[in-house]
């Protein structure tokens, strides 16, 4: 592992696990307005966006070259660092629709999706690359 590369993956794995952690915080309140969808909604983009970049910095020091999310999602369930890669590219799609446009249906499905699917992919991703630390 190039060691100025494995240094970047773990200063940004710090910014994403205090994100996680305010993910985290909340992902197991109740959830009854708009402004909690909103909330629990923006801290999954801000989580899942550095999520992949930590990967993306992480293979990067492995020697590996990606380029996208996308990529980078599929390179890190090759490699064992996530484990349902298909989550994860639903959970970009879903990241970047929510980015762009608010609908209240689609606030609702995003929340519970973040709560049941996604926070689920992120714990064990965060619990991989923390013991790695």
């Amino acid at each position: 592992m190039d060691n100025l590369k494995g240094i970047r993956w773990r200063q940004r794995f710090v910014n994403f696990d205090k994100s996680y952690k305010l993910l985290e915080k909340y992902a197991h309140k109740p959830i009854t307005t708009e402004l909690e969808r909103a909330g629990i909604i923006q801290f999954f983009e801000m989580t899942f966006e550095l999520a992949w970049k930590v990967l993306k910095d992480y293979l990067e020091a492995e020697e590996y070259s990606v380029k996208s999310p996308r990529e980078t999602v599929k390179q890190a369930f090759q490699m064992g660092l996530i484990d349902n890669g298909h989550i994860w590219i639903d959970a970009l799609s879903d990241r970047n629709l929510t980015a762009h446009t608010y609908d209240e249906a689609l606030a609702k499905k995003m929340t519970y999706e973040i709560i049941t699917v996604y926070f689920p992919e992120l714990k064990k991703m965060h619990e991989k690359l923390a013991g790695e630390l």
